[in-house]
Formats: C-alpha cells, sequence, structure tokens
C-alpha cells in the first residue's frame, strides 16, 4: 500500500508555541493570520495534513503549504512575502507609532479615535490610517461585551454540560430548557414598505405595543425537535405545567437529562418537589452568567432573527400564531446543533480572557495612581 511521501514532524519550542497560541486567539490578529496558526497548532500535535485538513475545515493544499512554509522559516513563514509594485510610501516605524497611539491613547476630550483624527494627528492621510487599522484587525469604534462568571463550580459545570453535548448518554434523553421570556407583539404605526429591486424593505422607527407572552422551550439535542408552549406569565407555576408536559411527551423508561440556566423559578420549592418524586429526570444547571452554554439560546437566536424581529403583531394571539408556526416549520425538518468547543477550549478561552481583564485593570489602576500622583 503506498503511503506517500513521509511528513517531517513539526516540533515547537516554547517561544514559538506561545507565539502561535498568541495569533490563534488574539481578538486583533488578522484573520488568514490567526487560521494559519491555528493550523500549525493542529500540525504540531503530530497529526497529518489530512486530519489537520479535516479538523481545521481547510483544503489539504493549504496544510501542506503552511507546514512547509513554517519548517523552512518557522515563525516569519506565516506572513506573507512583500508583493511586486510600487515601494512602500509609508515607512515601519510610522505604522508602528499608528498602532500605538490607536491602542494606548485617545484624543482630547473624546473616548476613542476616528480616522479622520488620528490622521490629522499623525499627518498621515485618512486611508492610510484605515488600512493600518484593518491590517491589525483594529476598530476603535467598535466594542463588545463581556460577564466572567464568578461560579466557584465554573470548571466542573463547563465540563458536565459539555460533557453531555460532545459524548451524550446511550439511551437518555439530553433536552436544553429555558424561557424567553416578555416577547413583545409590536406593531408599527404606518404600513411597511416592501422590498423591492435596489431599495431594502422599510419601516417606520416607533411603534405600538400590544401585549407579552413567554415561551418555554425544550430543544432535543439530538435531533433539534423543540416543545414550545406559550404562557402570558412567567412563573414556577406555569414552568411546573411546561415540566408536565415535557414529561407527557417523554418515553416512560427513559432516563431525561434537563440542562438549566439559574433562574429563579427554576429552583422554587415547588419545582425541587417536582424532581425529586421523579428520580429519572436530572437537572445540570449552568454556570453564573453561563447561559450562553445552554443550546436553546441558540434556537432563541434563530427566532428571533428568522420571525420576531422583523415581524408586525397586531396583538398577542397573532404573535402566538406565528410562533406556533415557526416551531411546527422547524419540527418538520430540524437540523441539530453541533457543539464543536470542547471544555479544555472553552476554559483556556476563559482563563486568557481573565488574564486580559485583571492586567487592563491593574493597567488603569496604575495610570490612575500615577495621574494622582502628578
Amino acid at each position: 500500500m503506498r503511503t506517500g511521501r513521509p511528513k517531517p514532524s513539526l516540533i515547537l519550542t516554547a517561544e514559538e508555541r506561545d507565539r502561535l497560541q498568541s495569533l490563534a486567539h488574539r481578538a486583533r490578529s488578522q484573520p488568514l493570520l490567526a487560521r494559519r496558526a491555528r493550523v500549525l497548532l493542529a500540525c504540531a500535535e503530530g497529526l497529518d495534513n489530512k486530519t489537520v485538513a479535516r479538523k481545521m475545515r481547510a483544503s489539504l493544499g493549504m496544510v501542506g503549504k503552511w507546514r512547509s512554509r513554517f519548517l523552512q522559516a518557522r515563525l516569519e513563514g506565516l506572513y506573507d512575502e512583500p508583493r511586486p509594485g510600487a515601494p512602500r510610501q509609508v515607512s515601519a516605524a510610522e505604522v508602528e507609532r499608528v498602532v500605538i497611539q490607536t491602542l494606548e491613547s485617545t484624543p482630547r476630550g473624546e473616548t476613542h479615535w476616528s480616522t479622520r483624527g488620528l490622521a490629522k494627528a499623525t499627518g498621515l492621510s485618512r486611508m492610510t490610517i484605515s488600512r493600518i487599522w484593518h491590517a491589525f484587525g483594529l476598530q476603535p469604534h467598535g466594542t463588545d461585551t463581556f460577564k466572567l462568571s464568578p461560579d466557584p463550580l465554573l470548571i466542573e459545570k463547563v465540563r458536565d454540560i459539555v460533557g453531555l453535548y460532545m459524548n451524550p448518554p446511550d439511551h437518555a434523553l439530553v433536552l436544553c430548557l429555558d424561557e424567553k421570556s416578555q416577547i413583545q407583539a409590536l406593531d408599527r404605526t404606518q404600513p411597511l414598505l416592501p422590498l423591492r429591486p435596489g431599495q431594502a424593505e422599510r419601516r417606520t422607527h416607533d411603534y405600538k405595543r400590544h401585549g407579552t407572552t413567554s415561551l418555554f422551550a425544550a430543544l432535543d439535542l439530538k435531533t433539534s425537535q423543540v416543545i414550545g408552549p406559550l404562557h402570558r406569565r412567567h412563573r414556577s407555576f406555569e414552568f411546573r405545567q411546561f415540566l408536565d408536559g415535557v414529561e407527557a411527551q417523554v418515553p416512560a423508561g427513559l432516563e431525561v437529562h434537563f440542562i438549566l440556566d439559574n433562574y429563579g423559578t427554576h429552583k422554587t420549592p415547588i419545582i425541587r418537589k417536582w424532581f425529586a418524586k421523579r428520580p429519572r429526570f436530572h437537572v445540570h444547571f449552568t454556570p453564573t452568567y453561563g447561559s450562553w452554554i445552554n443550546l436553546v439560546e441558540r434556537w432563541f437566536a434563530e427566532l428571533t432573527n428568522k420571525r420576531i424581529r422583523r415581524g408586525v403583531f397586531r396583538s398577542v394571539k397573532d404573535l402566538e400564531a406565528a410562533i406556533r408556526e415557526y416551531i411546527d416549520v422547524h419540527n418538520e425538518d430540524p437540523k441539530p446543533f453541533v457543539w464543536t468547543k470542547t471544555a479544555d477550549q472553552i476554559l483556556a478561552s476563559i482563563a486568557r480572557y481573565a488574564l486580559r481583564t485583571t492586567a487592563a485593570q491593574a493597567s488603569q489602576l496604575m495610570s490612575r495612581t500615577t495621574g494622582t500622583g502628578d
């Protein structure tokens, strides 16, 4: 049997591994550079090119190219070679100055730089600033939110739930449960202007409220089918009714694993008694501030994007009919969600984020202390 030319092993030094991990996971890395770094880290695990290509969803040629480039030039091989053309008009020192000024300073009286503001401050053109920001993945105008979980059982809960996703138990059912509460039935104050060639759908910015409803949903991990009753109120009483409905649709002899967040209605005495009387139902709580790990949240996002956000509802009854129709259509041809991140990868990402947060807080504290001393 022909096995092809043996591939030389890719062995990293500690410094090279740290550099590749930084490039692979740092938010400001160029996407192509980050992808190359992840490919090389996978190659360094001893995997062959075919396995790496399948794991990274890349072409076999791409994996072979960057393995060879790295073996020849090490870390320098990750970067694209200079392209032919006119010589550079902006020196490396000027590029470095723009990047440092973007990251480490703000304009007077403002919170972040704009291309025009930084161009005026540096004497470069606005397009030059824009190209440098794009090359280094800098977006001063953008912002995001985060919330680190203070849960003392964070590690255990992440491993428990991700383990259910990636290796579900045999002869058991895994259901992701949650509520999407206070869904508003919104009607626009004037008729919509429909989609036309060259013109997006348009609607008024203001709206009329016609009440709210709450959706209780149970997502089957294996099939992605959804059990989704609607209730006008959102209490432990309605949640118990929801559990009764789920129990009625689950085969009697089957073990069931529920994944739930820490909302108050999930831990009331009524609910605790319900579970105590049914030992075949096992509850797995997500970490505090960690509802993102519950797969039903992903399904809620699709419901919002595909049916609720752009919908026009003149009553709560219309809204509930639209949600039921969406669930029926989804259950006719469900597509299971595939969880790909391992528990180790998630925890490593959280650790990196925590370290960055701690370092940023220390830097800000030092800066304020220095300023006070002056």
